[in-house]
C-alpha cells in the first residue's frame, strides 16, 4: 500500500461571499472551494481539514489546513503545489504556502495558539465595508481600550459563544487582548488564545462595544464569565458583525516542524 503523505497549507481568503470555512449543504464554503480545486487538479476527491471554522463573512490571512493523500493520487511536484492549486481556485481564496508534515499531524488538534483581529470604524466607506465593521454609535474610547482587561485569562466562554454540539468544553485561555486606535475613526482589536469556540470573538467584541457605549456594565460582563449559561434572562451583548473579523495566525509547537511562510 502506498504511503499516505500529509500536506499542510497556509490559506488566505476574503470570506465575504462564503458561508464560512465549513462545508455546507446550502452555500459555498472555503473548504469546498479548496476541495473542488484539488478535484480539478487530480481527478480525485480529497478531504481538507481546517484549523478553525470561521463564520460566514469572516476572513483569514493565516488559516492552516491539511489533507492526506498518496503520490499516486497527488503527484504534483512540491515546488509547484501552491501555483497548481491557486490556478484552480477563485481569486478570493489563495494558498500562500505549503509544507509536508508527519503522518500524525492534525491542523486542529495540534494548534496551541490562535490570533484574530477585529476592525471597526465609525466612518462609513464603500471601500472598507467588507473588512471593517461600520459602527455608527457614540462610545467612550477610554472604556473601549480598557475593556480588554475583562476577558484576559482562563474563563468559561459559554455566555460569549454560539452553541456547537461538537464542542465539549467552552473553557479558553485568552493570553492577549488589546485595542489599538489606528486613526480618528478606526480601531483594531488583536486577541490571542489557546483556542476559540464558535462565535467567541464576535461575542466578545459585541460586549466590549456595548460596554464602551454604557449599555452593558463591567459587573454584567463579569457575571456572564463567572456564571456561564447558554439561555438566560440576564442582559448580554449582540454578536458583532462578521466583516471586521480576520483569522491572522495559527501557531504549532516547534517540534512539529510546520514551516509556513
Amino acid at each position: 500500500m502506498s504511503k499516505r503523505i500529509t500536506h499542510v497549507l497556509k490559506v488566505e481568503y476574503d470570506g465575504t461571499n462564503y458561508s464560512g470555512w465549513q462545508r455546507q449543504k446550502n452555500g459555498l464554503s472555503i473548504q469546498h472551494a479548496i476541495e473542488q480545486a484539488l478535484y480539478r487538479l487530480t481527478g480525485h476527491e480529497i478531504h481538507v481539514l481546517g484549523s478553525g471554522r470561521t463564520d460566514a463573512g469572516v476572513h483569514a490571512k493565516g488559516q492552516v489546513a491539511h489533507f492526506k493523500t498518496t503520490n499516486e493520487v497527488f503527484s504534483v511536484p512540491e515546488s509547484k503545489i501552491v501555483k497548481a492549486i491557486n490556478s484552480r481556485l477563485p481569486n478570493d481564496v489563495r494558498i500562500l504556502s505549503h509544507c509536508l508534515a508527519d503522518a500524525s499531524f492534525h491542523c486542529t488538534r495540534d494548534a496551541v495558539y490562535r490570533e484574530y483581529s477585529y476592525t471597526f470604524t465609525n466612518h462609513e466607506s464603500v471601500f472598507e465595508r467588507h473588512f471593517a465593521t461600520y459602527y455608527p454609535y457614540p462610545f467612550s474610547i477610554e472604556k473601549l481600550i480598557t475593556s480588554n482587561e475583562l476577558f484576559v485569562g482562563e474563563h468559561d466562554f459559554t455566555s460569549f459563544s454560539k452553541n456547537n454540539p461538537s464542542t465539549l468544553s467552552y473553557i479558553c485561555n485568552v493570553k492577549h487582548c488589546a485595542w489599538q486606535q489606528i486613526n480618528d475613526s478606526t480601531f483594531i482589536l488583536r486577541i490571542g488564545a489557546n483556542r476559540f469556540v464558535y462565535g467567541m470573538v464576535r461575542s466578545i467584541v459585541g460586549a466590549m462595544l456595548e460596554y464602551s457605549r454604557g449599555t452593558l456594565s463591567s459587573d454584567e460582563i463579569i457575571q456572564l464569565l463567572h456564571k456561564p449559561e447558554r439561555i438566560s434572562t440576564r442582559k448580554r451583548a449582540p454578536l458583532a458583525s462578521p466583516e471586521g473579523l480576520v483569522l491572522e495566525k495559527v501557531h504549532y509547537p516547534d517540534h512539529l516542524g510546520i514551516q509556513l511562510l
